[in-house]
């Protein structure tokens, strides 16, 4: 469960033949869309830590056909994935969800391929969040307690050792629409997009 915040498949630029890793791949709904852009000759691995949702994901990838898809058990803090082995990690709404996200964007770096593209979708802090939002386990599934200021974000991809790091879009996060109690948080929160790349 978990709201997604992005759809980091639409600025990944994938093209036919890619090695593609999800990063907290659940279902497997972006790892999907990710197929279908990388064709047959491409390949997409998907890596979450939940044996149901795993179970969920392989189900779906039998009922749709995919054959391109490999689902992994897995942190993303400590990746069953080979060095120097990705074209493009993709993620959403999951690296926030991590209370090692230094160690997760490591990882990353460590097994995309010089050249290797990041793009994920997640939840960042803008201002301080309300403590009684911050205590929210509703919260916390839906990807909001574990956010950092974005800033903070954007600095853990940079001392990865990715280069050209880019916010591509950011929108303000409803939380007020989400949960009523919490109208106070409105504007503390926003999703970003974000591009790097592995030189």
């Amino acid at each position: 469960m978990g709201f997604g915040c992005g759809n980091p498949v639409a600025i990944a630029s994938l093209k036919e033949g890619d090695v593609v890793l999800d990063l907290g791949s659940g279902a497997g709904f972006d790892a999907f869309l990710a197929a279908q852009r990388v064709g047959t000759i491409g390949r997409v691995i998907g890596v979450d830590m939940t044996p149901e949702m795993l179970e969920k994901a392989r189900a779906h990838a039998a009922k749709g056909n995919y054959p391109n898809v490999e689902f992994r058990l897995g942190e993303i803090e400590k990746l069953p994935v080979e060095d120097n082995s990705v074209d493009v990690i993709i993620s959403n709404c999951v690296i926030n969800l991590s209370p090692e996200k230094e160690r997760v964007f490591a990882e990353a770096f460590r097994v995309l391929k010089p050249g290797g593209r990041l793009m994920v979708s997640d939840l960042v802090l803008v201002k301080d969040l309300p403590a009684a939002l911050k205590e929210s386990v509703e919260a916390y599934v839906g990807c909001l307690a574990g956010a950092i200021r974005k800033e903070d974000y954007l600095n853990c991809i940079s001392l990865a050792g990715f280069r050209d790091v880019k916010v591509v879009s950011e929108t303000n996060y409803p939380v007020d629409a989400l949960f009523e109690k919490l109208k106070d948080a409105d504007g503390a929160i926003a999703g970003i997009k974000v591009s790097a790349v592995k030189k």
